[in-house]
């Protein structure tokens, strides 16, 4: 079964979406010149998840990137709420109390974000109001501290990660009349999800991570060269610190079993991740959990206590958050899930996005035309910019990272064979070949960057 050319372009290309940062006059003053955004799927449904937004009560953008794991659920509930919890974490007192001062009159809420989706993006609908109140409940919280929040961006970001994770993981135990309601946590609750979200606001640059995604920063020197700056760690059994950490925090006789063929207690790739109760409640709660509530197997729910399951929690859902003051040399950061970064180095990623930009910006048409224009000099306008490639072009720089990621040889080069091969695979082998993949590419604007 072999894929033509244009349908390998429509598969690839279904998942796109990019958005340009413009202000009230139609200038880009944001640090921020636009993101391009795109996910593959290798499973069945998708179990990869993206979110983009700009907050509109504090100032700054957000950008994150979920990986899922046994399942969609967790990352399809994070994806839709932990933006919600980091922008409510860096309002004001004020902004906290005119909100729960409009909910309690039972008055419209000014949104607190802006979001960028892609129209197959879906939402639980009928669980929104829960997640609202548990918000709320969140920024009662906040509003009880006797201060002003006043947390750092730092703060805010980890705080809001460990109380959407403690909400996901109390949600599940809380009683539940409503049996979908119910279903949906438990399948939230017990499947998983790393995540990577990026924060920017003028030249500050925050990025928290937990579990394997990664984000990267394409920088370019004053030489016109190329180098890379990591902003993240992979949390995994590849990582010295992870190895230290978790040996702190669990007695000594478990220092062979923390980590079983690379995996955390033999099951989990990713040594944080929001979710995967398993991993985090003591024998007795899962049993007592799902003895009372649920028809394990009709909701893919894996039932199982891992050997040497002795002193739980095993996983956290904490994140580390990493600090750059961006400068004009800093052109784009790359958030992607795993899938990407599996095949492709971050050298490699950062010089695909680096000649993608400058195949681009020669490959702009002239718009100069001699007068006066006839149909013949438009046709053989055409002509000369088909010859030049630019048909053939990703216009989204997360499809041509997609299609190198699966397509390419030996050599670096898309080989158009091995691509449809990869894209033809049936859904049970797919996964054996490639993983979910999601990439978010966010160009920044040097000359905002360069006024601050």
């Amino acid at each position: 079964f072999q894929l033509s050319p244009s349908q390998i372009n429509d598969i690839l290309r279904a998942g796109e979406l990019s958005h340009k940062t413009l202000d009230l006059n139609g200038n880009s003053a944001n640090s921020v010149l636009r993101f391009e955004s795109n996910q593959l799927a290798s499973n069945s449904p998708i179990e990869d998840r993206r979110s983009a937004a700009t907050c509109l009560r504090t100032a700054g953008m957000l950008f994150g990137v979920f990986d899922g794991h046994a399942g969609a659920a967790c990352a399809q509930a994070v994806s839709e709420r932990l933006l919600q919890y980091i922008a409510v974490s860096l309002m004001s007192r004020q902004a906290l109390e005119e909100i729960e001062l409009a909910v309690e009159s039972m008055k419209p809420v000014r949104p607190i974000l802006q979001w960028h989706k892609h129209p197959s993006d879906v939402e639980y609908e009928e669980i929104t109001s829960q997640y609202f109140e548990n918000l709320r409940v969140y920024w009662q919280h906040l509003l009880d501290l006797d201060s002003e929040p006043g947390f750092s961006l730092e703060e805010a970001m980890i705080c809001a990660f460990k109380r959407l994770d403690s909400d996901i993981s109390l949600e599940v135990q809380a009683p539940q009349e409503n049996e979908l309601m119910r279903n949906i946590a438990l399948q939230v609750a017990f499947s998983g999800a790393t995540a990577c979200v990026a924060h920017v606001d003028g030249v500050h640059l925050h990025v928290a991570n937990t579990g394997d995604c990664r984000a990267v920063l394409g920088v370019r020197e004053e030489d016109g060269t190329w180098s890379t700056l990591p902003l993240t760690r992979d949390h995994n059994a590849y990582d010295e610190f992870e190895i230290r950490r978790l040996k702190r925090e669990h007695p000594r006789s478990e220092e062979k079993t923390l980590f079983v063929n690379d995996r955390l207690l033999g099951i989990l790739m990713p040594s944080r991740a929001f979710g995967d109760v398993q991993l985090k409640w003591s024998k007795e709660l899962q049993h007592s959990i799902l003895e009372n509530s649920c028809d394990v197997e009709a909701l893919n729910i894996y039932q199982y206590v891992p050997p040497n399951y002795h002193t739980p929690p095993y996983l956290t859902a904490e994140p580390e958050v990493t600090y750059h003051k961006l400068r004009s040399k800093d052109k784009f950061l790359v958030i992607a899930s795993d899938g990407l970064w599996e095949m492709l180095s971050n050298e490699k990623v950062v010089k695909l996005v680096a000649g993608h930009l400058t195949e681009l910006s020669v490959q702009k048409p002239q718009l100069t035309f001699k007068k006066p224009v006839n149909l013949g000099y438009m046709h053989n306008l055409l002509l000369q910019r088909k010859s030049r490639g630019l048909a053939s072009l990703d216009q989204n720089i997360a499809t041509h990272l997609i299609r190198h990621a699966i397509g390419s040889n030996e050599y670096g080069e898309v080989d158009h064979e091995k691509l449809a091969a990869m894209l033809a695979l049936p859904e049970d082998l797919a996964r054996m070949y490639r993983d979910d993949i999601t990439v978010t590419v966010i160009y920044f604007n040097s000359e905002t960057i360069d006024n601050y």
